[in-house]
């Protein structure tokens, strides 16, 4: 049903397509002599090593994913600093051209949204959400603008187009595409500038969710091809390759980045998933949920629910999500994503275990972790 305006470029690519919230979205290339076509099978599939090669890119040179289904909305008024302290867990109250990322909780502290928060300008800001959770987000936001509160909110996920440059390789790249200074001294992580990418003006953000040096490009959607080009013909040089969403998503869970509605839904809090540092317990406006996360703190009751990763011992095992946790053969809870970590070199796994004891460092070292595979107990390592 939705396409990116980059998609015939990535089809002339090889692309092999999947599909997300009605986005048809490259979820990995295939080799020159390669037909883009998934056949299913349990184990290792057809296109594991094609996705493996674009995971090893991000990781040691410089790859781009193609992120347009990636949701975008335009928060302003007058009060748009207002409404996004109250709703976002962090301090959003910064300086234009820095993003913050954060969570948006109920009264219960649960997660509702897990994004960034981008002041564009004083009273402007750009919130980036997941491809799947737009009409989600969007609500959420504007059934929490007081009657008396001057503040807009749009989704203009169809206007700009999204580019995710990523890998070591990322600023020798972008410094020899577009006259800026990418240095870490004049572009710290979480900035965010107004750049030229060949003839289209658009912006820069340095921020990554494979975990490596990267910036996401965002250019208008009617020059989107032109900027796919000139970033293509210009990493000819540095060895630039395609990445989709299948090594997006095995680099994060390396990583232990979370997702929406996997790793985290309404029902975790910052907490229980390790993000505490999201919520900003000390600023001028309380946001929603601070007296819920206030009390899980005190009580330390967290520590009985907690977001963990595996990592299978056997490499040949494969991960899919929701399969059992076990700590010295009783089930303690169970994956919420699994995926192959190729640079780790065995699948990954994240998940809650619930116990009626506290899950400290001892807890987890203390006991031999395993994750129920098709009705077999693979060894894994927790941390």
């Amino acid at each position: 049903l939705r396409h990116s305006p980059l998609h015939e470029r990535l089809q002339a690519h090889n692309a092999c397509f999947g599909e997300a919230a009605g986005w048809e979205r490259p979820n990995w290339f295939a080799p020159e002599g390669v037909e883009p076509k998934y056949e299913y099978s349990f184990g290792k599939q057809n296109w594991f090593e094609h996705s493996a090669a674009e995971h090893r890119a991000a990781r040691e040179k410089v790859v781009l994913f193609d992120q347009c289904s990636f949701s975008k909305y335009l928060v302003q008024g007058r009060d748009a600093v207002k409404v996004l302290q109250r709703v976002s867990s962090a301090n959003v109250d910064v300086e234009p051209g820095r993003m913050v990322y954060t969570h948006w909780l109920n009264d219960h502290g649960g997660i509702e949204a897990d994004l960034t928060v981008t002041r564009m300008a004083e009273n402007e800001f750009w919130v980036i959400s997941g491809a799947a959770q737009t009409i989600k987000d969007l609500h959420w936001l504007k059934s929490h603008i007081a009657e008396d509160e001057f503040c807009c909110v749009s989704d203009i996920t169809n206007a700009w187009a999204m580019m995710g440059v990523m890998g070591p390789d990322s600023r020798a790249l972008l410094s020899q595409a577009i006259d800026h200074d990418f240095s870490t001294e004049r572009f710290p992580f979480g900035d965010l500038h107004e750049v030229e990418v060949g003839m289209s003006r658009g912006y820069a953000a340095r921020v990554s969710y494979v975990g490596e040096l990267g910036w996401e490009l965002y250019v208008p959607v009617d020059q989107a091809r032109h900027a796919f080009d000139y970033i293509w013909e210009q990493g000819q040089d540095h060895g630039l390759r395609l990445a989709g969403m299948h090594a997006l998503n095995s680099c994060r869970i390396e990583k232990k980045f979370v997702h929406y509605g996997h790793d985290v839904a309404q029902h975790d809090t910052p907490l229980e998933c390790g993000m505490s540092f999201v919520c900003a317990l000390d600023k001028d406006i309380p946001f929603i949920g601070r007296d819920a996360i206030l009390k899980q703190k005190e009580s330390g009751s967290y520590l009985r629910k907690r977001l963990l990763q595996f990592l299978l011992e056997d490499p040949e095992a494969m991960l899919y999500h929701h399969e059992p946790i076990l700590r010295d053969g009783k089930i303690v809870g169970h994956l919420t994503s699994g995926d192959y970590g190729h640079t780790l070199g065995g699948s990954v796994g994240l998940g809650y275990v619930e116990v009626e004891e506290d899950i400290t460092r001892d807890y987890i070292e203390s006991g031999s972790f395993a994750i129920d595979v098709a009705g077999v107990p693979v060894p894994a390592k927790a941390s």
